[in-house]
């Protein structure tokens, strides 16, 4: 392609170092996601300063000393190791959903090597090999490219000894990290077509239209909450860092029905409330998110997005902050981390911040949109009474939140518009009113606004048994199907695991047992043993995919297994630091409750269920622990928090889960064996296979020599020897 365009030379000095730059380079960055790529021939006969100029062309940031050298050594030594091969070879190719580049890609015979060069590195460290992991497993599951092809990360230490040659691959065709010095690239690479080759894998060789094809071929990524908030606040848009399926569809539409309720609000002076529902997962936070990073048409004001939840505030604001430093660090600039902070809590606030400032005040807010994420969680007025009186030294306050809320932004005189986000079956506390009290107060004071909604309101998850219909008849209501999200894009390998955990919260082994063959692809088994559960998580993460445990705030008698829900998370270590910390998620010592994830995930996780929720007789039956003994829930809402935080509980993790029911103790009253065989006779009757039943077991780990192990295990053995 390059040839249909005229060179025009350019130069440009980097610390003393001249480089040529061409317009082709410049065309390059454009139309391509990699900054060089060619077939692997004309790398050999390009020249070694064209190529430069062509990745210092594409390079973005400031390029310092450092950088221009890595690629220097590995162009060089890449034109010593891929003399006789035929492929393609990219440079600093882009994977979108993590931000990030990989060093080198190369296509050969249809496999995908994914290097990652360490210049200079003595060792082969934990971090790299998990880097060059993540960039593989990346590929794999959401560059519709790289789908059908087997994927080999290697990490390249240039000064360390000879590295680990074991192929292990997992069913999915990713392989374990092959460490190499550099010197046994070519070797490795002929090793692992061998090995294809007895599989009877196609070796045909990629031309310059398949790489084409290859580079530029759908990328349909599934980020996190706290990966799509980062990429939000750098200006993505939905439709870039959501897959292109029904349910990013889904997503886009959503966002599109949002910002016209914004603008018809605006351009008539009106005040609107939009309600947003959606099953777990399906992204309800991302497009209230998504609706902040946006500037109000015609203004230069921004939407507020504010939530009740604690531990996502706290993750999402310390992992914008964390990024923030990061990227200034990389263009040569210096943020401080508070200032990092201040700046991100303008984009995310606690809603009892903007409640208790509405309290305080009676000027109407600065924002003319406001995001309520979670609204459903919102206090009933004896709730909220209660604690206004108590806690914020109120008078005479006889509202519940959804009113108070409404009111503060009817002290707008021009005009407003909330958004509720509103998860289904996701109450889980005290006093949480759901959708119903938002009703009864527009009903009740405030039918001068409109109300759009999402036509679900005559669904039991989201009614609590009561005609919403009937208390919008005296409003301006409109039903939009835009507003309602119903696929779930957090377990992108089982877009029904929200619809079977329904089933079993339901009690409904039937319905279950029909809609776990749609699981097929999501690992999903139990066990009796808290240890099997924490060795299966080690065994199926890879990278740093994310695991950790997750119990009910009632699960009280799971302390004898080692699962002490009292003891509290701290929430941005847990989820956010690396599997050095001993407060992260990855050690599996501290329980997070679903209190503390609710709106938050992870790739893999361990639900360890207690008799708080138990079957008996065919039906689940409620408990709380009180003292030293359980006593009956009676109360229908709190038996509905405690169902709900179940659901919960089970919609957490993108990529599969264990769960592990305690076998008991007959000589403990507190927790004898039949308060857990029925639940977990009635979860096998749901179709969970037994761990060592399990179909789904994908790889045997190894260690960074090669021999058997298993997460943790392997990486606290690499650091030992310090590796």
């Amino acid at each position: 392609m390059l040839k249909l365009f005229k060179t025009y030379s350019l130069h440009a000095t980097f610390h003393g170092y001249s480089v040529s730059i061409s317009t082709q380079a410049i065309f390059l960055k454009m139309i391509k996601r990699a900054y060089y790529q060619s077939t692997i021939a004309e790398f050999l006969g390009a020249n070694g300063d064209e190529i430069l100029g062509v990745l210092a062309a594409g390079h973005q940031f400031a390029l310092d000393l450092a950088q221009r050298n890595a690629w220097i050594a590995q162009i060089t030594h890449l034109k010593g190791q891929l003399q006789g091969l035929t492929g393609d070879i990219l440079f600093e190719f882009v994977i979108p959903r993590m931000g990030k580049r990989v060093d080198v890609v190369l296509l050969i015979g249809g496999i995908v090597y994914v290097l990652e060069y360490k210049v200079g590195a003595k060792a082969y460290d934990r971090h790299s090999a998990d880097q060059a992991w993540d960039y593989a497993l990346d590929l794999k599951n959401f560059h519709e490219g790289s789908h059908g092809r087997p994927i080999v990360p290697i990490l390249i230490a240039t000064r360390a000894p000879a590295g680990s040659h074991q192929i292990d691959w997992s069913s999915d065709q990713v392989a374990q990290p092959l460490l190499s010095n550099g010197s046994d690239l070519s070797q490795i690479i002929r090793l692992v077509q061998e090995n294809r080759a007895d599989q009877k894998l196609s070796a045909t060789d990629q031309t310059q239209d398949d790489m084409e094809v290859w580079a530029q071929s759908g990328y349909k990524p599934t980020p996190t909450i706290v990966e799509a908030a980062q990429a939000l606040y750098k200006g993505h848009t939905v439709a870039e860092i959501s897959r292109s399926d029904a349910g990013a569809q889904n997503l886009t539409r959503t966002a599109d029905c949002i910002f016209d309720i914004i603008r018809h609000s605006r351009r008539s002076g009106r005040k609107s409330i939009c309600f947003v529902t959606g099953v777990p997962g399906a992204g309800k936070t991302l497009a209230g998110l998504n609706i902040t990073t946006h500037k109000v048409e015609g203004t230069d004001e921004r939407a507020v997005f504010l939530s009740g939840n604690g531990p996502l505030v706290t993750v999402l604001r310390e992992a914008l902050a964390r990024d923030d430093v990061a990227r200034a660090k990389e263009l040569g600039e210096t943020i401080s981390k508070k200032k990092a902070h201040q700046e991100v809590s303008a984009f995310i606030q606690n809603i009892h911040h903007f409640r208790d400032e509405g309290l305080r005040s009676e000027a109407a807010p600065i924002e003319h949109v406001v995001v309520f994420d979670e609204a459903q969680r919102a206090w009933t007025q004896a709730h909220a009474e209660k604690f206004m009186v108590q806690k914020r030294g109120a008078t005479n306050f006889d509202m519940s939140e959804p009113e108070f809320l409404i009111s503060l932004m009817d002290r707008k005189q021009d005009w407003c518009t909330i958004i509720c986000l509103i998860g289904g079956g996701q109450e889980i506390n005290t006093g949480e009113a759901g959708l119903v009290e938002w009703f009864d107060a527009l009903q009740k004071r405030f039918a001068h606004w409109d109300v759009y909604h999402s036509g679900q309101l005559g669904n039991h998850n989201y009614n609590w048994g009561q005609d919403l219909e009937a208390k919008l008849a005296a409003l301006y209501a409109e039903k939009k199907d835009a507003l309602h999200l119903a696929v779930s894009i957090r377990s992108y390998r089982a877009e029904k695991l929200s619809d079977f955990v329904g089933a079993v919260i339901e009690g409904d082994a039937d319905q279950a047992r029909a809609l776990i063959v749609e699981l097929e692809n999501y690992p999903l088994v139990m066990t009796r043993s808290i240890d099997e559960a924490r060795e299966w998580l080690r065994r199926h993460a890879r990278g740093t995919e994310r695991f950790g445990l997750v119990a009910s705030s009632g699960g009280m008698r799971l302390k004898p297994e080692g699962v002490h829900v009292k003891a509290k998370i701290d929430a941005e270590s847990w989820f956010l630091n690396d599997k050095d910390d001993i407060r992260s998620s990855y050690y599996l010592e501290d329980v997070a409750t679903e209190f503390d994830i609710q709106g938050l995930e992870l790739d893999w996780t361990g639900v360890c269920w207690d008799a708080d929720l138990r079957m008996e007789a065919g039906g689940w039956r409620h408990y709380a622990f009180k003292g030293t003994k359980w006593q009956n829930i009676n109360d229908a809402y709190r038996r509905v928090y405690l169902a709900n935080a179940y659901r919960v509980l089970l919609t957490r993790a993108r990529q599969g889960m264990v769960i592990f029911v305690p076998d008991g103790d007959r000589h403990d009253y507190t927790r004898p064996p039949g308060f857990y065989d029925d639940t977990y006779e009635f979860l096998a009757s749901c179709g969970i296979p037994e761990i060592q039943k399990s179909r789904l077991d994908w790889w045997t780990p190894r260690d960074l020599n090669g021999n058997q192990g298993s997460g943790l295990d392997w990486q606290r053995g690499a650091r030992e020897k310090g590796r």
